[in-house]
């Protein structure tokens, strides 16, 4: 199947990529990111940066209607074994998890990793990326509660 094909299914709704995993969650968007740094923490995810999109967006004069927060983490384990395999990997560091608003309510969510590692198309760091996004799929669900 060549890229234009699976663009062409895509955009007719044929074929999801699902690059993302998110969980709709009944919090605020404070109480959500409160949620989520506490169990990114007990899943030995530590956040190294943060963004908020509305109040970033605010100062450079555009008015933003919808709470978006990006988190990026990591696991510093993780991280060394990933990168000692495979440096190109860095393309995808830090992980990203997302507390966004939208029509329907508050959303925490993140790009999957075994989708970002699928795209190096090396073998070896599946069993890692499946790993680590057992562990931010668990602080997503568990946030989200």
């Amino acid at each position: 199947m060549t890229t234009d094909s699976i663009y062409k299914k895509y955009k007719m709704g044929v074929c999801r990529l699902e690059m993302n995993y998110e969980l709709k969650t009944d919090k605020s968007f404070d109480e959500a990111i409160k949620s989520i740094k506490e169990h990114l923490e007990k899943c030995k995810f530590g956040v190294l940066w943060e963004l908020n999109f509305k109040n970033k967006l605010a100062e450079k004069g555009f008015e933003f209607g919808r709470d978006i927060q990006i988190l990026e983490v990591c696991n510093p384990g993780n991280a060394f074994e990933v990168l000692g395999k495979n440096i190109e990997v860095a393309y995808f560091l830090p992980c990203k998890i997302v507390v966004y608003e939208k029509d329907d309510g508050m959303y925490i969510g993140m790009v999957r990793p075994q989708k970002l590692i699928e795209l190096l198309g090396d073998d070896n760091l599946q069993r890692i990326a499946t790993s680590i996004e057992s562990d931010l799929k668990k602080a997503i669900q568990d946030a989200s509660k």
